[in-house]
C-alpha cells in the first residue's frame, strides 16, 4: 500500500510541476489572429483534418465556407453531410471538376481553379464568413494553375485579421509555407492503396 501511496505522490507532484510551468506558457497567450494554415504532405488526412476544423466552427456556430479546387466532381460524406444539415452555417463549392489525368484538358482545368480562387477570395473577404477551407488548392498551385505570387500577396495583405484560411494538398510551396502561421505534414508511413484496395466509404470519401 505504501509503494502505491508513493508512486501517486511522486505522479501527483510531476503533475503539478508540468501545470505550474504550462500555466506560466499560457500567461503569455493573450492575442488572437487569423491563421494561415497549410496542410501537406504525401500521407493521408490532410482533407480530413480540414474538415475536422470545419466541424468545429459548425459545432460553434462559427460562419465557414469549402471551396473544393480538385475533388468537387466527387460525392463525399462530407459534402453531403455540410449541404444536407449545416449549409445554414457552412458555405460549400465544389469548383473542381477531378484529378488533371481525368480531365486531360489544361485550359479547363485552369479555368476551374481560377473560378475556385475567385470564388475563394470573395469567401475571405466576407466580413461574417471566419473560416475558410481551400481544399486541394495545393494541386492547383503545384500544376501553376493559380499565380502563387497572386494567392501569398492575398493572404499576406488582403485577408481580414481574424480570418481563419487553411490551404491543403500535396507539394505546397515554399512561399505558402514561409507565409504560414501554422504547417502541418502529413508522412506516409503504409496505405491499403499500395496493396490493391480501392479508397473507402467513410475513409478516403
Amino acid at each position: 500500500m505504501t509503494e502505491v501511496s508513493d508512486l501517486e505522490a511522486k505522479h501527483a507532484s510531476k503533475m503539478a510541476k508540468k501545470k505550474a510551468a504550462r500555466d506560466k506558457i499560457m500567461a503569455g497567450k493573450s492575442g488572437e489572429k487569423g491563421l494561415i494554415i497549410v496542410h501537406t504532405g504525401p500521407g493521408k488526412g490532410k482533407s480530413s483534418s480540414g474538415f475536422g476544423m470545419i466541424l468545429r466552427c459548425i459545432a460553434h456556430e462559427m460562419p465557414c465556407a469549402v471551396v473544393q479546387f480538385i475533388k468537387g466532381a466527387w460525392d463525399t460524406g462530407e459534402r453531403r453531410l455540410i449541404e444536407t444539415h449545416f449549409s445554414d452555417l457552412c458555405q460549400f463549392h465544389a469548383m473542381g471538376e477531378g484529378f488533371t489525368w481525368e480531365t486531360q484538358d489544361r485550359a479547363r482545368d485552369i479555368a476551374a481553379a481560377q473560378a475556385g480562387w475567385a470564388k475563394a477570395k470573395e469567401l475571405i473577404l466576407n466580413p461574417e464568413i471566419r473560416f475558410v477551407l481551400l481544399d486541394e488548392i495545393n494541386i492547383a498551385l503545384r500544376y501553376d494553375y493559380l499565380d502563387i505570387a497572386e494567392v501569398v500577396r492575398f493572404l499576406v495583405e488582403e485577408k481580414p485579421p481574424l480570418t481563419h484560411v487553411v490551404l491543403t494538398g500535396r507539394n505546397a510551396k515554399d512561399e505558402l509555407i514561409e507565409i504560414a502561421d501554422l504547417v502541418t505534414e502529413m508522412t506516409l508511413v503504409k496505405h491499403p492503396f499500395r496493396s490493391g484496395i480501392k479508397g473507402q466509404k467513410g475513409v478516403e470519401f
